[in-house]
């Protein structure tokens, strides 16, 4: 199955290695600690590195249920720890069988995974493969100006990444036409691309999607892109180079994909730029129906497909600007800068509702899709990441935890009032978990306990679900069968999106609890324990793998709701 990657590559990958188990003897047994005492709907986030791991559960005189997420509330990178979480009766009793939190297998990274990651970790290194030459200063001499509509027609020569680690050696020179100019978007096309290529009006119908309805979305929900060429456009290639970035047999192997379109930051970079092409610029690839370049790209499938890539793309180009240029800090860290990019592909998707729900579709389906793959195991992906942003169930977290704070803290759902607070995000000076906490007004470690919980109880059936537990523009367990029935055909040939929601915790009762994993930093593992009427009360024991006390600095907490 292929998959549709949006960058731009790094040969090379950072692994998330687990850190070490706790420290310290082994745990007393769990007799006494934190008693809770929960009305349904009331919950609870428990720090087991202040109570030796030990929660008490009361006695149930009547049916209950608690719901139980595990979860390191980590703002570090690829955190992870072992993990054990046991539930005995208060009496002595036997042992109960353990449950192994399933993991689910990493999935090989494709080519097209490989360069995303390393376009996102050269941005935030600020590591290029050429080496810098001019500060920004120097820069300024060797702007273009504006272009003009008597260009259009004209020839010019671009840099172009040749492979997917786009070094100095692999720089190719593309010389390229100006196909239409509009307000914000010069569109140029490679002068080799293959044929049949597009059409005057199907170059017409690109650079107005571009122009009058993408740019406008991007700017108006992160802020403007930079203009260090000074022509007053963003320019986008349409190139046969991206096409060639992977082969006709990677794009179409299992573990394959292709590079749809990329941002290359240093194309702007203060101190690379006039090494690269000096200029805002987004790649794309270019229709290829017969497959000369590489996999065969139809152009209807280059139309249906490019828009979306742009609107994620340019996202980035604006967050560099304002992250690197504007403000001479560090590149967004890349969990949250994909999230940003994802929810601008949403955000593309709702422009065209309610009127034309196929292009909606289109938009949206890859982060709907994402967010199922990570709800099916979500203990087995990390949100607060830099290393495994090729995954799709990654991608699908940094998107949910997004739309999670985006709901909880803009003013209202209107795009004016999400804006205003995806803008603060961009336009800043801070990243990752320092920026959230600074934009919401709340602790990160809160964010995520909340947003974990919110995440099964947010639209859960017959429950009053708190308002800080809920997505307010989704409601995923009936969202899923809704657009498996609208969108039918996946556009991005992914598969199939789930009739109901994936997330599935196990079910059993409180004192057979005996779950032992992973730990990954802003992620958990589920469990609903069930109490029939007059149950004696339980404990339960939350420690390392190797029943010792959890690490402080993955913040470990066990958060505990009570749904009946």
């Amino acid at each position: 199955m292929a998959k549709r990657l949006w960058l731009v590559g790094v040969s090379s990958l950072l692994a998330a290695c687990q850190r070490g188990d706790g420290t310290g003897t082994t745990l007393p047994p769990c007799t006494g600690g934190t008693a809770l005492s929960l009305a349904v709907g009331a919950y609870q986030a428990i720090d087991p590195t202040l109570n030796s791991g030990c929660t008490v559960f009361p006695a149930s005189a009547s049916p209950t249920e608690y719901l139980l997420v595990s979860q390191a509330a980590s703002g570090i990178p690829n955190d992870t720890q072992s993990f054990k979480l046991q539930g005995s009766a208060l009496a002595p009793s036997a042992i109960a069988p353990r449950f192994a939190a399933p993991a689910a297998s990493p999935a090989e990274l494709s080519p097209a995974d490989q360069f995303h990651l390393f376009l996102r970790q050269a941005e935030r290194s600020r590591a290029y493969p050429v080496p810098p030459r001019q500060p920004r200063a120097a820069i300024q001499a060797s702007l273009q100006g504006p272009i003009l509509p008597s260009d259009s027609g004209k020839n010019r020569t671009f840099k172009v990444c040749g492979n997917l680690t786009c070094g100095s050696d692999s720089l190719r020179t593309v010389r390229a036409t100006l196909m239409k100019l509009g307000q914000h978007i010069a569109l140029y096309q490679d002068s080799a691309a293959p044929q049949p290529s597009l059409s005057q009006t199907d170059l017409d119908t690109l650079r107005a999607v571009f122009d009058t309805r993408l740019y406008e979305i991007d700017t108006t929900a992160f802020g403007r892109e930079s203009d260090i060429d000074a022509n007053g456009v963003v320019i986008v290639l349409m190139t046969n180079r991206v096409n060639q970035l992977v082969t006709s047999a990677q794009c179409t192997s299992p573990t394959g994909g292709f590079v749809a379109g990329y941002f290359f930051g240093a194309d702007i970079d203060p101190f690379y730029a006039t090494q690269y092409n000096n200029g805002e610029i987004f790649y794309s690839i270019v229709p290829d129906p017969n497959g000369t370049l590489s996999c065969a790209h139809s152009v209807a499938g280059v139309k249906r497909l490019v828009p979306v890539t742009f609107i994620h793309e340019f996202q980035h180009m604006i967050s560099y600007n304002h992250h690197v240029l504007e403000r001479r800090g560090e590149a967004e860290i890349l969990w949250l800068n994909e999230s940003l990019s994802h929810y601008a592909e949403e955000l593309g998707g709702r422009s065209f509702l309610p009127a034309d729900t196929a292009t909606y579709c289109n938009y949206v389906f890859g982060d709907v899709y994402n967010s199922a793959q990570y709800f099916q195991a979500p203990q087995s992906y990390f949100l607060v990441d830099t290393s495994g942003i090729g995954a799709l169930a990654s991608r699908g977290a940094y998107w949910l935890f997004l739309r999670y704070i985006l709901d909880q803290y803009s003013g209202d759902t209107s795009f004016a009032q999400r804006s205003l607070f995806t803008r603060k995000l961009d336009i800043t000076s801070l990243t990752g978990p320092e920026n959230v906490a600074t934009q919401t007004g709340q602790s990160f470690q809160l964010l995520l306990e909340r947003w974990t919980l919110a995440n099964w109880v947010s639209d859960l059936p017959g429950f009053a679900t708190p308002a800080e537990l809920q997505y307010k523009m989704w409601r995923f367990r009936t969202d899923y069968g809704t657009l498996k029935t609208r969108c039918p055909s996946p556009p991005l040939n992914t598969g199939a999106l789930p009739a109901t929601l994936p997330l599935v915790p196990g079910v059993g009762a409180g004192n057979g609890v005996n779950l032992s994993g992973i730990l990954r930093a802003g992620s958990g593992t589920y469990f609903r324990v069930q109490q029939a009427a007059g149950t004696a009360g339980f404990t339960v024991l939350f420690s390392d793998g190797l029943g010792r006390a959890l690490r402080t600095a993955i913040v470990p907490r066990l958060n505990v709701m009570r749904i009946q």
